[in-house]
């Protein structure tokens, strides 16, 4: 793993088994919203946040980041 997943090791199994479901869901084109003119796109299940990079040229998502609100807003801090 790329460092994503430092909290979600940590989490409870129904909410890693949520946020599994929706990286099944992300491999289809998805409405992510941008992140505040950023190159990261987020997608929320529930209280908890994924953000990923998507590379247009090579149809690629990466994801870089995955926590709750409070570890999310943490991380961002640390992105500008």
């Amino acid at each position: 793993m790329s460092g994503w997943d430092i909290h979600f090791k940590k989490f409870d199994k129904n909410i890693q088994l949520q946020i599994l479901k929706k990286f099944d869901q992300m491999e289809q084109p998805l409405q992510s919203r941008g992140l505040h003119s950023s190159r990261y796109q987020i997608e929320e299940v529930g209280q908890y946040r994924i953000a990923l990079k998507i590379d247009e040229k090579n149809m690629v998502k990466k994801i870089v980041f995955v926590g709750n609100h409070k570890q999310y807003e943490k991380w961002y801090k640390n992105q500008q």
